[in-house]
């Protein structure tokens, strides 16, 4: 496995991404042993994450998918507009992004992991996804150009991140002018500290999650405007273990440690989707890049 060079020597970079390595290997695992395996549905995370049947095309990239919501599930996209996925995985939102897109538009997919990388672009040809372009980076740092996109994606990712202000300043710069944002993630509130300094508590969308007033007033920091929460899932213990379980059941975790993580957190995660977009020029309040 290799990271971005401005990743190498960020120990949450690497533990994020060694952590969906290795899950990305269990799913296509279980999608060898007839789709299902141990204890977890294939592509259980995509059904609790509240996605439709997946496309013909698209079953192994939804059996690969770990979000926690539906970003594109009512986003307004057009044909022939651009989208950049930020953490984009294995590839499944992509594949929603370009049916949307259509033929003339275009679908950028930023990760960081090599595995979900090549995952993402077998998924897109297997589906013949050809607007869809895969880039290695970081969502702190995307190898995109300012003013390119007329949305950004993403999908239970952001919370993963060890400098969150800087991702949201990323979406401001690589916006076009008007364009807009949904964002799907996890938000947390009071998590005891033992579970914040938990490794697979990070790796499964917990440890990292901000509260919600802190997630709205980073991304309004950063220059983006008519911010808000158009939908919340306020986990109970059982979507709780749904949701970890899926994808990191097997990843280490004491089973004394797994049922008092479900239970401090019964009631203090949720998932919720943001929405907002780039001010236009004229009064934009000097957000970056339109100023």
């Amino acid at each position: 496995m290799t990271l971005p060079e401005n990743a190498s020597q960020d120990p949450v970079h690497r533990l994020v991404a060694e952590q969906y390595a290795a899950a990305l290997e269990r799913a296509q695992k279980r999608q060898g042993a007839g789709c299902c395996g141990g204890s977890s549905a294939c592509g259980a995370s995509a059904a609790l994450a509240g996605y439709e049947a997946p496309s013909e095309g698209a079953e192994q990239a939804a059996a690969a998918s770990f979000g926690c919501g539906n970003p594109l599930s009512f986003a307004e996209v057009l044909p022939g507009q651009t989208v950049i996925d930020l953490g984009s995985g294995a590839g499944y939102d992509l594949l929603l992004a370009a049916q949307k897109v259509g033929p003339e538009g275009r679908v950028i997919g930023i990760d960081m992991t090599d595995a979900m990388l090549e995952a993402a672009r077998n998924h897109a040809k297997a589906a013949g996804a050809h607007q869809v372009q895969l880039r290695k980076g970081l969502i702190e740092a995307m190898p995109v150009a300012a003013e390119q996109a007329d949305w950004v994606i993403s999908n239970c990712v952001i919370n993963l991140s060890p400098d969150k202000p800087k991702v949201f300043a990323e979406i401001a710069r690589v916006l076009k002018t008007g364009g807009q944002f949904r964002i799907s993630d996890i938000v947390a509130e009071d998590l005891p500290a033992w579970l914040k300094a938990s490794p697979i508590a990070y790796a499964a969308c917990v440890a990292g999650a901000l509260p919600e007033s802190l997630y709205l007033q980073g991304l309004r920091d950063a220059g983006l405007v008519d911010v808000a929460v158009v939908s919340r899932l306020v986990y109970d213990p059982e979507q709780i273990r749904a949701l970890v379980e899926t994808d990191f059941a097997d990843a280490g975790l004491e089973p004394t440690l797994w049922n008092s993580l479900i239970g401090q957190v019964s009631g203090k995660v949720a998932s919720v989707t943001v929405t907002g977009r780039k001010p236009e020029a004229a009064g934009c309040g000097c957000a970056p890049g339109c100023c």
